[in-house]
């Protein structure tokens, strides 16, 4: 694949994660939200929007060109995806064949109590027929088996997985749209309520109300003067081992040495890095796949806030600052966007110009089946 040079971002929106939303709040709702916001930042009017995608689990019944309706939108290209991070990638190779020249994708879910008890019980067929009967509540138990095999083939203790969710609630201490702000120690972590052995309350993301957005333009449309934000490669790897492996590589095992190659940087010149947090083991799982750590280890990555680098999860990721159901495949792009932006006020990066940005999802039967890559690049204003 050629280096993608035309593609930029030009705007991003957040809806602040809510663990009590009220009565009003709705699906439909926070994604308009979204991308009002998004829009608001790339300094581009809705009428020029002729591409949208939409990842969602609650927007049901209506679909994304119910959405485009509401939202008085006239589209040339559309999509819907729950794995939102691959909407990004379809709307890279749209903008580039010229099918569209203003994209935005949005992701977002109102799924509290009984509405994610029966997303989770009805997620898939598998899920449905051999999982929900039993119970196992949810994916947790799944992932940890994955952690406990983690920890037994690189000699891990609970601590590392520690690191992992320490670093990111210190990030999210400079997020306004995190959930969970407040400072965490080890002594805390370690002490908290067991969901399924080894993870406990803190090792598995909240689930809240939110929805994130993104503008992509096949040339940078923002304000003047503002640091511009590039994508420079994008990549996807689907059912990479047919749920036969152990859990412990994802995609990005099979597409990182190309997203390298053709982002023209390597894991050296990293300097955030915003990864899927669905679970501590599938941070640490990336990292390695994308050869920004060994073994399994960590420790000399996460540190929180003007203490690391690369960065990883600066904005305090799922684990901190809530899973709003399909919202969190961008979310990590959206605080890349921020952080090459120069943005971040004191969670910022210094400095920061390459970022890697990861999407995992999908779990079909013991772990997540679709996994996402994008090289991202800061430049100068012009």
């Amino acid at each position: 694949m050629p280096r993608i040079e035309e593609v930029a971002v030009a705007g991003v929106g957040t809806v602040a994660s809510q663990r009590k939303p009220g009565p009003g709040v709705s699906t439909p709702g926070l994604l308009a939200r979204a991308l009002r916001t998004a829009l608001e930042d790339a300094g581009i009017p809705a009428s020029e929007v002729d591409g949208l995608g939409v990842g969602s689990f609650s927007l049901a019944p209506d679909r994304t060109i119910d959405l485009a309706w509401h939202l008085g939108l006239r589209l040339r290209w559309m999509m819907e995806d729950v794995t939102t991070m691959n909407l990004v990638h379809h709307a890279v190779h749209a903008i580039r064949s010229g099918d569209a020249t203003t994209i935005a994708i949005l992701g977002g879910d109102h799924l509290m109590g009984a509405g994610y008890g029966a997303m989770v019980d009805d997620y898939n067929r598998v899920t449905r027929e051999h999982l929900a009967p039993l119970p196992t509540g949810g994916p947790n138990p799944l992932f940890a088996l994955v952690t406990q095999e983690h920890m037994d083939r690189h000699g891990l203790s609970r601590e590392d997985y520690g690191r992992v969710v320490i670093s990111q609630r210190a990030f999210a201490g400079t997020n306004p749209y995190a959930a969970y702000r407040e400072p965490l120690a080890i002594e805390e972590y370690l002490a908290a309520p067991v969901v399924s052995d080894p993870l406990t309350i803190f090792d598995c993301p909240p689930i809240v109300a939110g929805a994130e957005a993104i503008v992509l333009t096949a040339e940078d449309r923002g304000p003047p003067g503002r640091r511009r934000v590039a994508i420079r490669a994008i990549a996807s790897s689907f059912n990479h081992d047919q749920q036969a492996g152990d859990g412990l590589r994802t995609g990005l095992s099979q597409i990182a040495d190309g997203l390298w190659r053709d982002g023209g940087v390597g894991p050296e010149d990293v300097d955030v890095a915003e990864l899927y947090d669905d679970y501590p083991v599938i941070v640490l799982a990336q990292l390695e796949d994308l050869g920004l750590i060994r073994d399994g280890d960590a420790s000399a990555i996460l540190r929180g806030p003007g203490r690391s680098r690369p960065g990883v999860n600066t904005g305090g990721g799922m684990l901190a600052a809530g899973q709003a159901g399909a919202a969190g495949g961008i979310q990590g792009f959206v605080e890349a966007v921020r952080q090459l932006r120069h943005e971040r006020g004191d969670g910022q990066i210094a400095g920061a110009r390459i970022a890697v940005v990861a999407g995992y999802a999908m779990v079909l039967y013991r772990y997540g089946a679709c996994s996402v890559g994008a090289v991202l690049e800061g430049l100068e204003a012009r």
